[in-house]
């Protein structure tokens, strides 16, 4: 009888359900999908900091090679030391003050602005947060020659202090829809209780929501000093002379009409790009924190 209760036993296989197999082959399609997709997004990634290690005859070369067989360094010295056209570090500096100036005054301007349309009732309100959504409309091209006749205006062509105003332009609009989605999250009691404690409008924005809607600033923060770090139309248009370029348009001397120094040019590529690698790695938390917050109105 035993016997017989083993063999019945040794006898049943698993099974696996329709639902089971429908969930395996939708898992692995998926994730075929996102491997496809993220190879084409990170290859030239990839291949930009391989050919910074690779000598001019090697990328010159017919032969495609991925990874470098003579790999050198001379290419990041060229870019920073060597090349008397190239002013690699006046341009980070540059790139510095004017993406560091947007993010400060879109912080500032966006915040303020973002939590007036959150806690007050005024006329034309729906009116201005629905221009902030048409300026986003509008290809970037079209606002090319308003913003550099009124900078012309201004006399701020070819500062610094011009090309940030024209970038907060860009970054403002979707910081005051992203700070307005994040004030929104905090209940208005924690207001109403530090107005009773004596605190006006002004002290209660400064020292209860600001505090409550960090994870949403450095969003903002962050935002912000990614628009003014990668443009390029609008600074090649608005800064003339080598030494007023930023990074974008600085790197753009290695590659011209006459010449392509491809290796430098992957070079400084790759070192403009590790700074801001590391500090998306450092604040990833605070971003995702901030975006999905954001996004939830309580």
């Amino acid at each position: 009888m035993a016997t017989s209760q083993v063999k019945a036993i040794t006898k049943i296989k698993p099974t696996v359900s329709r639902a089971q197999r429908q969930k395996f082959w939708g898992d692995l399609g998926s994730h075929v999908i996102l491997l496809f997709a993220s190879f084409i997004a990170l290859f030239p990634c990839f291949w930009i900091v391989s050919a910074s290690f690779k000598p001019k005859t090697e990328i010159d070369s017919s032969q495609l090679t991925i990874f470098p067989i003579n790999p050198t360094t001379s290419n990041y010295s060229y870019a920073l030391f060597e090349n008397q056209d190239a002013i690699f570090w006046k341009w980070l500096t540059n790139s510095v003050l004017v993406s560091a100036g947007t993010a400060l005054a879109g912080v500032f301007f966006a915040s303020t602005a973002a939590y007036a349309f959150s806690r007050f009732n005024f006329v034309g309100k729906k009116i201005g947060l629905m221009s902030f959504l048409v300026v986003q409309m509008f290809p970037f091209a079209l606002l090319l020659l308003p913003i550099f006749n009124i900078l012309s205006g201004l006399r701020l062509v070819n500062t610094i202090p011009g090309l940030v105003l024209a970038y907060c332009t860009t970054a403002i609009p979707f910081c005051v829809w992203m700070m307005k989605g994040f004030f929104d999250t905090i209940p208005y009691e924690l207001e109403e209780a530090a107005q009773i404690d004596g605190l006006g409008k002004i002290g209660t924005f400064w020292r209860i929501a600001i505090p409550l809607s960090l994870p949403g600033l450095s969003v903002v923060t962050f935002f912000s000093f990614m628009t003014a770090w990668n443009e390029f139309l609008l600074a090649l248009v608005l800064m003339t002379g080598n030494e007023n370029y930023t990074i974008p348009v600085g790197l753009r001397t290695f590659v011209d009409a006459f010449r392509a120094n491809w290796g430098p040019y992957s070079a400084g590529a790759t070192l403009v790009t590790i700074p801001v690698a590391l500090l998306f790695l450092w604040a990833q938390k605070y971003l995702v924190g901030g975006l999905t917050s954001g996004g939830v109105k309580g």
